[in-house]
């Protein structure tokens, strides 16, 4: 957990951004994701993790999900987005968000 713990600065990229405004999701709210983890696993791509928080209701549940890659100096915040219900741990992306991520590393 010191893993997390010690905050870096963060990098936003542009992927970071569009998606954080699609899913309507602030600075302030990833933040408290990188900060309070419920659950940490690696990233799809080369040296990235992916970082979830339990959010909604019980009758409406979702999670928010964050992939950083870490620097020496730095995280970069690759992707945000908010996915609806729950996952179990080791479960794979929807085929939705790697389409996301494929088109995005095109750019």
């Amino acid at each position: 957990m010191n893993y997390i713990k010690i905050m870096k600065a963060l990098l936003w990229t542009n992927h970071s951004k569009v998606k954080m405004k699609q899913y309507r999701l602030s600075e302030a709210r990833v933040k408290r994701v990188l900060s309070f983890p419920s659950r940490i696993e690696g990233g799809i791509a080369d040296k990235t993790l992916a970082l979830m928080q339990k959010a909604g209701t019980s009758k409406n549940p979702y999670e928010i999900w964050t992939m950083v890659q870490d620097t020496p100096k730095k995280r970069k915040v690759i992707s945000a987005w908010r996915y609806p219900g729950e996952t179990k741990p080791g479960e794979p992306l929807p085929k939705e968000i790697l389409k996301e991520f494929k088109e995005a590393s095109r750019f």
